[in-house]
């Protein structure tokens, strides 16, 4: 984006960003000096305002197992953070990517929340983790869909929304908006910003409890924006645009998991304006580094109990299929265990890849 808004005020001619673009997305052009259809005197002047390398976002290491794989990213700033793609068996791929080095909402359940903000990432920083050429090496499409539920709270990153319009902007990623997920705790202001905006964009937003006080010990957040203000803008987003919302919970034994718990999240669902448009996606708990050391995963059955409970008491839900765990990939396990150390980048065609045993 900073690069695109340069070219418009020197005057550059429109299709100049597109051979830059062209070549970001490649896997040859590391540099602005690569970028060969550049004359050399602009490849010089954009070497200088945005230093040599084209990629704002160079990869650290890789781990994989059977359908995930994550990748550590470091930024020119020295900033790190993870970005996981799932592969599922249907043939598309789903890129989960971070919006912040790591959060400063403190949730008790997520790995990325006991380390604390760092810092916001840029749009640019943000969109390349999507449009980065690792993921179209080797003549692979970029993942189908795009989910900010990586690192960090999305909406409390201004930044986010530049992001969203580069990545739907049909001269720049060319996304459906529809493909795209955001996910948030309940940042109640720009969830007011986000439908009124983007109004195509899906939407999660995380429930945990439908207690209040409950809902506070596990999302501080509660405290500022409590649950119930924003499923108010829920409530009038399904009014207006038809689009399904789901509601996330994850479900901790003994802490969220009772009959009480299922009862009232039911009750909390049937009240809203267009209940058949709210959707809950049950998430077993997953252990994390930094998290509550009393919370612990309910038995799978019990997972499907409540799933069950839901759907008895007519309200949409499923449970989501979670993948990833056994390399810290899945919900709530993104952290910055190496944010103490110096950033060392990767080239991409010797990236180290550790791979965990099939079935982890």
């Amino acid at each position: 984006m900073r690069i695109r808004d340069q070219l418009a005020q020197a005057g550059e001619p429109a299709y100049r960003f597109r051979q830059i673009l062209d070549a970001w997305q490649s896997s040859t052009a590391e540099t602005f000096a690569d970028v060969h259809a550049l004359p050399a005197r602009l490849r010089s002047e954009l070497a200088d305002r945005f230093g040599p390398r084209l990629h704002p976002l160079s990869v650290v290491e890789a781990q994989r197992d059977e359908h995930v794989e994550k990748v550590l990213f470091a930024s020119d700033s020295g900033a790190r953070i993870e970005t996981v793609v799932s592969h599922y068996r249907a043939g598309w791929d789903s890129l989960c990517i971070s919006s912040q080095a790591g959060c400063g909402l403190g949730c008790t359940f997520c790995a990325t929340g006991a380390v604390g903000l760092i810092r916001n990432l840029t749009a640019d920083e943000i969109v390349a983790q999507v449009m980065h050429p690792r993921w179209t090496r080797a003549g692979l499409p970029r993942p189908a869909s795009v989910a900010f539920m990586g690192m960090g709270e999305a909406l409390a990153n201004p930044h986010v929304f530049d992001a969203l319009t580069l990545l739907t902007d049909e001269a720049y990623a060319g996304m459906s908006a529809r493909r795209i997920t955001v996910s948030t705790v309940g940042f109640a202001p720009s969830l007011e910003r986000l439908v009124a905006e983007h109004p195509q964009v899906t939407i999660t937003l995380s429930v945990h409890s439908p207690f209040p006080e409950e809902r506070a010990q596990i999302i501080p957040l509660e405290e500022r924006f409590p649950l119930a203000r924003n499923l108010g803008v829920l409530d009038r987003h399904v009014r207006t645009s038809r689009r399904k919302t789901y509601l996330a919970y994850l479900l901790i034994a003994g802490v969220n998991d009772s009959d009480d718990h299922l009862a009232a999240l039911a009750e909390l669902v049937r009240a809203r304006s267009r209940p058949e448009l709210f959707h809950v996606s049950v998430i077993r708990y997953n252990e994390a580094a930094g998290a509550s050391p009393d919370y612990r995963a309910p038995s799978s059955t019990r997972v499907d109990e409540f799933v069950r409970g839901l759907t008895a008491r007519g309200i949409r839900a499923t449970r989501r299929r979670q993948l990833g765990a056994g390399i810290d990939a899945a919900c709530g396990q993104l952290h910055a265990r190496y944010l103490g150390t110096p950033p060392v980048a990767v080239p991409i065609e010797t990236e180290r890849i550790a791979v965990a045993p099939a079935g982890r």
